[in-house]
This record gives C-alpha cells, structure tokens and sequence, in this order.
C-alpha cells in the first residue's frame, strides 16, 4: 500500500453551527513535550498534517508522570507548533479536563482538580493560554468526577458552549448510565452536552473481571458492549477509540499481553487476525485499524506515534477496504478445540 496524499474525514458535532470536520483518523499527543522531544513531536505532526490529518488529541494533564509535574506539556508544545506553522482552525484539537493532580506528582496518588463549574471554567483558560487559541474545538470531561453533583457539571459544561469558549463536548471514561443522565440533563436545560465519546477499544476485547480489578463494576474506560451499542443507537454520537493498538501488542513480540485481553477469546481473534494481515499485504495493526474505521459504531481510531516511521504504518492503515467476508471473520472469530 501507498502513503495516502489525503486521509478520509467525518463530523462531529450534530448542531450545524458547531460541527467539525475532522479526519478519520486522530493523532496522540500524550507524550509529546515529554518522553517525546520537540523536534520529533514537530516532524510527526507536520507529516501527519501533510496526510490530511486534522484532529490532534491532548489534555490538561499530559504527561505529569513523566517529569512529577502537573501537566500541560503536551498542550504547551502544540501551542507553540501551532503558531510557527500558521495553523488555524482547520486543525481540531481535542483537550479534557479532570485529571490533573491538584499537586505536581508522579502517579495519580495525589487528589485530582475538581470539575465544578468554576473549576472547569479555570481550567479550559489555563489550556487555551497553553495551546494560543481563543477557544476549545472539543473539550472532554476526561474522568468522572463523583465529588460535584452532575447537575453542576452539565451546567459548568454547557455553559462553556454558550459563552463561546468551547466548541463541542465530549467524555471520557465515564459509564453509559452516567453520560446519558447528563445528556438527559442537558437535553433538559437546552444546554450543549457530550457529543464526541473517548473510550480505549481495539480488536481484541477485555475481560469484565481482569486479575487485579478493584471495582465489581468493571472498568469504566472500556468501550464494552454497552457503550458500543448506546452509541450506535445514537447517530448524533462519535467515539474516539484510544489505544487501539495496546501499545504495540499486536506486532512486537516483546510487548506483554495485559491481564485484561489474557483470555482463550484473544488466542481465536489473534489467529484469525494473522489471517487477514497474510491475505492483505498488511501489518496485524494497519487490520485493526482499518476493523475499527469499516464499525457500525462510527469510530475515530486515536493513534500515538513516536516516530514518523510508526506514524506511516498508521496513515497506510486509511487506504487499506476489508471486504465483507474478512470483516465477518473478524467478528466472528470463536474458541474452539
């Protein structure tokens, strides 16, 4: 396959005065300005922008645990590649809020900033300072927070949208129930609420109850059956699946496979993603990534890069069509034996 010149776009947003066009394809800033150095972080995202690439994903708090700060870094280092390349609004850039430590840490030990009204408020300041703009194109509760009661925070949220600073609302790892009573609040008050959901989903699928999981409940971050229904069950809804190639576990041999995908139901989906990759002429990722862009559940793959070269593979993946019976394959992989 060839690099593609132009990656495929979608909307997001459903209020026509509000909407955006991004591309299909997201690309991580987490890393960048710390573990990921400018000049570096400069050439991927000039090559990403090459490819068509506008929708660059941050939050306030990247990455704080690299350097025990607090965060900003990431929305910092965009902020000045913003201005030296003269880019305006035709690049969307997504930050949240809620989970920078109160403290500067190195784990998320410390207690997080509050999401009240004014505490979002001052935050979505401090991030536009950071990345030199005038106003947020989509800004995500990034985790939910149990200490303000949510009719507070749809208001604090909401009330962004109205007074111009921000453009659309996302969540993050909040649970389903939880983002459809605050869109029900929303819906209520005529207020703008969560339009665009980030959840970690990738072709192999996560156990409900991994080693080690602390609450009964399940984690709320993964994009379960649940969550992929809901959003199929709203057309208004985008989700924006991050991490979906786990950190390299698809392709490298020494990237150890989470207790989370630790189950007989990853060994069949690895089997016949290997299948598909050999039929192809593709990486095992390039599959997954074009498995989540062919989802009945409209799916922006959000995907990190360290090099331009890891970057490539990912703009590649855009040009790569499964035909139906690959996808049924996919879909279909079952334990046997």
């Amino acid at each position: 396959m060839t690099n593609p010149t132009s990656l495929p776009t979608t909307t997001i947003g459903t209020d026509p005065a509000r909407s955006r066009t991004v591309s299909r394809i997201a690309l991580g800033a987490m890393l960048f300005g710390t573990r990921t150095d400018e000049a570096t972080a400069y050439a991927i995202l000039d090559r990403y922008v090459e490819a068509g690439g506008s929708f660059i994903d941050t939050a306030n708090n990247y990455a704080f645990w690299i350097n025990a700060t607090q965060g900003g870094e990431s929305e910092a280092l965009l902020g000045r590649w913003l201005q030296s390349r003269g880019l305006g609004d035709e690049i969307t850039i997504a930050t949240k809020v809620g989970g920078r430590p109160q403290r500067p840490a190195p784990d998320f030990s410390q207690p997080l900033e509050v999401q009240s009204g004014q505490g979002i408020r001052e935050a979505a300041e401090r991030s536009l300072e950071r990345l030199g703009r005038d106003r947020i194109d989509l800004y995500y509760s990034h985790v939910p927070d149990n200490r303000v009661d949510l009719s507070e925070q749809v208001e604090g949220f909401g009330a962004l949208v109205t007074d111009g600073l921000v453009t659309i609302l996302g969540a993050s790892n909040h649970w389903t129930w939880s983002v459809e009573r605050a869109r029900t609040l929303a819906a209520a008050r005529d207020l703008a609420s969560y339009e665009v959901l980030q959840y970690q989903h990738s072709y192999f699928r996560g156990r409900t109850d991994p080693p080690g999981l602390r609450s009964e409940d399940g984690q709320a971050g993964i994009a379960d059956g649940n969550l992929l229904s809901y959003v199929r069950a709203n057309p208004g809804l985008q989700l924006v699946a991050y991490s979906p190639l786990l950190s390299g576990v698809y392709t490298r041999a020494d990237k150890t496979l989470d207790p989370l995908f630790d189950h007989p139901g990853t060994t069949a989906r690895r089997v016949v993603l290997t299948e598909i990759a050999a039929e192809t002429g593709s990486t095992a990722n390039q599959v997954v990534l074009a498995w989540l862009l062919a989802s009945p559940a409209a799916t922006i793959p959000l995907v990190g890069a360290s090099s331009v070269a890891q970057l490539e593979e990912t703009l590649a993946a855009a040009e790569l069509q499964l035909t139906p019976e690959q996808l049924e394959k996919l879909n279909s992989a079952e334990v046997t034996g």
